[in-house]
């Protein structure tokens, strides 16, 4: 196949394309005029149901012999397994930040004033423990997401995996900004 030929080619098929776009875009001017022309005409004015709010109660999209079973499930506040999941990794997550939040404000409280060696050794042995079950509850929650996109019928409801070392970088991070702050200077 030669140079030429291959641009004649495209060059046809751009034509066509260009023609399709022309046709495609004064349908849509005729479509859209004729809207225009019966609304100033009133034909929209009075239309059963105008002003009511829609019944959205069925889904166009769920099988109809599933409807029945989909409105028990629902009217018994059933959700499926990956909905509740997703409920549950919002939980722990909410959770789990007002636990270092809570952590944080008794920092704050031990770093406040000058305390002994005793109360210092006793407050370190609880920032590595905290430190410790911090770890051991994204570790569950990462897994927890990993469960949800596998469940999960459609990837573009996905959740982002986390990434435990960063969210542990953030914690530590968040605690040691608490000590720097509270330190009487």
């Amino acid at each position: 196949m030669s140079e030429k030929s291959l641009e004649e080619q495209i060059k046809t098929k751009a034509q066509q394309a260009r023609k399709l776009a022309q046709y495609m875009s004064s349908t849509e001017d005729l479509v859209e005029n004729q809207i225009l022309k019966a609304q100033e005409e009133g034909k929209f004015n009075n239309l059963p149901g105008a002003g009511k709010p829609l019944n959205l109660q069925e889904n166009p999209y769920e099988l109809p012999e599933m409807r029945m079973v989909f409105k028990i499930l629902k009217d018994n506040n059933f959700a499926p397994h990956w909905i509740e999941l997703g409920k549950d990794i919002d939980a722990d997550l909410e959770k789990f930040w007002q636990e270092v939040d809570y952590f944080c404000r008794y920092t704050r409280i031990i770093w406040r004033e000058k305390h002994n060696d005793d109360v210092i050794t006793r407050y370190n042995n609880k920032k590595k423990h905290f430190y410790f079950e911090s770890r051991i509850t994204l570790d569950k929650i990462s897994k927890k997401i990993v469960d949800y996109n596998l469940h999960c019928p459609s990837f573009q409801l996905g959740r982002t995996n986390i990434s435990v070392e960063d969210e542990m970088a953030k914690v530590i991070n968040t605690i040691e900004n608490s000590i720097e702050q509270s330190r009487p200077k």
